[in-house]
């Protein structure tokens, strides 16, 4: 197994686990993460992303599997099994992982997903009529922005990392 395979099943496995701080220590400091919903998050930023999702984490259920990597580029397929906290809809997310990496930390990492798929689950029959939309995930994307960084002034201030 490459290296760069080892470091994605580590990723994926303190995921399982709700470990964000494993999951940090995969993430080079200067780590580019993009999906959907949160559309691009550098730095720290995408380790709060991690931590607030693990915290949030309601009857959470992860399975990862197709691990690909060399010494630049990698990929993986996982499956998110939760309950979404604003609303309390069951969602199953599948997602395409593609990452990148350097000195061997993950230097890119852009998930892939029906966004559309997920606000349906997620939101429910607004989700399904207007998840196609650029409005919807426009104003998903927000919030989500909005709550990250309410989540880092509580927990990340730097007293607190």
């Amino acid at each position: 197994m490459h290296a760069n395979e080892q470091l994605i099943h580590n990723f994926y496995t303190a995921f399982q686990k709700l470990d964000w701080q494993t999951m940090k220590q995969c993430y080079a400091v200067d780590i580019n993460f993009s999906d959907p919903v949160f559309n691009s998050l550098k730095g720290a930023d995408a380790a709060a992303m991690w931590h607030m999702l693990c915290n949030k984490a309601m009857d959470f259920d992860l399975k990862f599997s197709d691990i690909q990597a060399d010494e630049k580029n990698g990929s993986a397929r996982w499956e998110a099994i939760y309950t979404f906290s604003q609303t309390g809809r069951r969602v199953h997310n599948v997602i395409f992982a593609e990452f990148q990496f350097s000195e061997g930390k993950i230097i890119r990492h852009s998930d892939h997903f029906s966004f559309w798929r997920w606000s349906g689950m997620a939101l429910g029959p607004v989700g399904v009529l207007f998840g196609w939309s650029g409005f919807l995930r426009n104003k998903v994307q927000q919030k989500a922005l909005n709550g990250l960084k309410l989540f880092i002034l509580r927990h990340h201030s730097k007293k607190n990392t």
